[in-house]
């Protein structure tokens, strides 16, 4: 007859391999493709913007073509919009195949003035664009500015008459659209006001609170503002036509007389350190995720339009934005830094 202790032991030895299986199954799973394992989105700036949307809009785009894995993480990383992740990426600081980050067109922006440290574009994976946002004007809803070209004009008579709130310093996007506003009235960007805020929902909050007059942000976290109850109107979305959904009956800027179109393309990077098998293992996750029958509606439920790049395609698609951003920044005065 077995000892009570050899009993009570076998039994705690089996119960431990059972405990341990699924885990080891996990972590070679994990080995073999980094996008079955538990991995993270890093939001690289405070909540309630668009950056925090892409990472929810990746979790849930995931979850829904690979119910069984583990829901990709939530993680905010703010500084620079952007700025600090990408840096903490690119130097090895942070990183790894379960480590995504959420860019946009604005981080593009950035890259090509060198406001991302010493740090080229290809420090990182562009791994997937899941979907475009556009640009719109906001403003309170109680704002003596009805129409766009209420704001125009107020514009042509002072340019630091509006005070205009936003995420990002002097040079990113937000104040880009803000500074086309300005020059579409005929004024010097560098003579408008703008108050610097480190993320789209920090600067609608400013504007709820009547502490700015205008936000030239996006539509997709202005519409979320809207949804939860801010008092906002949209004088002008910065698409080429008119848009659906939520956007029906805003007049673009082009309709009322200030030629502006900005759309906001989202979606993820890697650090270029991880092995390309990772690289690989993501891309065909986030492909076979924006090609499934319910994307289309999950991308806009989170505010997206359509525009999905993988790949090579991708990459093209990132160096071609980064020279006409160039451009435009010297077109707008703007100071570049060499990487």
């Amino acid at each position: 007859m077995p000892r009570p202790f050899a009993f009570t032991r076998r039994h705690a030895l089996r119960a431990l391999s059972a405990w341990l299986a699924p885990v080891a199954l996990q972590a070679t799973a994990a080995a073999g493709d980094a996008s079955e394992g538990p991995a993270e989105c890093v939001i690289p700036a405070k909540a309630g913007g668009g950056f925090a949307l892409t990472c929810a809009l990746a979790r849930d785009a995931l979850q829904a073509v690979r119910p069984a894995r583990t829901p990709l993480a939530q993680r905010y990383l703010p500084g620079g919009i952007g700025a600090v992740a990408f840096d903490r990426i690119a130097s090895g600081q942070l990183g790894g195949p379960g480590t995504l980050v959420a860019f946009s067109s604005g981080s593009l922006l950035n890259l090509a003035q060198g406001r991302f440290g010493p740090h080229p574009p290809s420090a990182v994976r562009w791994i997937a664009s899941l979907g475009t946002d556009y640009g719109v004007v906001a403003v309170h809803r109680d704002s003596p500015y009805r129409r766009l070209q209420d704001l125009i004009a107020a514009l042509r008579q002072d340019p630091s008459r509006v005070v205009f709130g936003a995420g990002g310093t002097v040079g990113s996007q937000d104040w880009v659209k803000a500074a086309l506003l300005v020059r579409a009235a005929g004024g010097a960007p560098k003579a408008m006001r703008f108050v610097s805020f480190e993320g789209g929902g920090d600067a609608l909050g400013a504007l709820q609170g009547k502490h700015v007059d205008a936000f030239p942000g996006d539509a997709a976290e202005a519409l979320q503002a809207i949804a939860g109850g801010a008092p906002l109107r949209l004088l002008a979305v910065l698409s080429e036509a008119r848009l659906g959904g939520a956007l029906t009956g805003v007049p673009t800027a082009r309709e009322q007389g200030a030629d502006i179109v900005w759309p906001t393309v989202r979606g993820v990077y890697l650090s270029a350190n991880v092995p390309d098998a990772a690289v690989r293992a993501w891309t065909a996750a986030f492909t076979e995720a924006t090609a499934a029958p319910g994307y289309a509606a999950l991308r806009e439920r989170h505010g997206l339009y359509p525009f999905v790049l993988t790949g090579a395609a991708l990459d093209d698609y990132v160096q071609a934005r980064i020279k006409a951003y160039q451009a435009l920044a010297d077109e707008l005065g703007l100071r570049r830094w060499k990487p």
